[in-house]
């Protein structure tokens, strides 16, 4: 049976300075517009009452939005705020204001793994949309055809391991045949837990310095997808 690849994508398939100097960016300050125009529409209402309700049932808008952005500037994992900023972000991509970042090796890796058959899925803490025009709108073109997959935190936080065990549910794949690559320990720990094959892209891009011996926890390490073999 082939090894079905789960992804993390910030710091393991793409650049975490894409997400941290271009999509967070963006989303901030599209935020205050995108309300504006956007607000009574129920797809996007229903996040907006959910901050609402869940933070001193605020009835303003404005608020919303200044919560919002305080959110965006501690980079929370919040999945009212991703869904929010998965919709944004749609609308730049479409409009081509900028272009997802994916690591060449990241992006051989993934076409040669689809070519050999492995099923390929993503989890990452950014909104099922956003992984879609991520990938759909990347530096190297349309990679969506690759996947079959598509987690966030929906499923659970990604320091859970009932999150991956649920994900293995879903794919219908025992938890030993699906190999889960991260950037975060914390992340992989869980996936061991449960009993997910792990490994921990560390990115000299992204981690100038190199976590080795104890800093891996035992996960097997590489600096690009190259070294992997599902």
């Amino acid at each position: 049976m082939q090894t079905t690849i789960l992804t993390d994508i910030e710091g393991t398939a793409g650049s975490i300075s894409f997400v941290r100097d271009v999509l967070f960016p963006y989303a901030r300050r599209e935020l205050p517009r995108f309300v504006r125009e956007h607000g009574s529409e129920p797809d996007v209402r229903r996040w907006l009452d959910q901050v609402a309700t869940g933070h001193g049932a605020m009835c303003d808008d404005a608020m919303i939005v200044e919560t919002l952005q305080g959110w965006i500037d501690e980079d929370r994992k919040d999945t009212a705020l991703k869904a929010l900023q998965g919709m944004m972000w749609t609308e730049g991509y479409a409009r081509a204001d900028f272009t997802a970042h994916v690591y060449p090796d990241a992006v051989d890796g993934l076409r040669r793994w689809h070519a050999a058959g492995h099923p390929l899925a993503v989890y990452s803490s950014g909104s099922v949309p956003a992984q879609k025009m991520f990938f759909g709108h990347s530096d190297a073109g349309d990679l969506l055809p690759l996947f079959d997959a598509f987690f966030d935190t929906e499923v659970g936080g990604k320091r859970e391991a009932a999150s991956y065990a649920r994900i293995a549910v879903e794919l219908g794949r025992a938890p030993d045949s699906i190999l889960f690559l991260s950037d975060v320990v914390a992340e992989l720990d869980a996936a061991r837990e449960a009993g997910l094959r792990t490994v921990l892209v560390d990115r000299l891009e992204d981690y100038p310095q190199p976590r080795t011996g104890d800093a891996c926890n035992g996960h097997p390490r590489v600096e690009s997808f190259d070294a992997i073999s599902p």
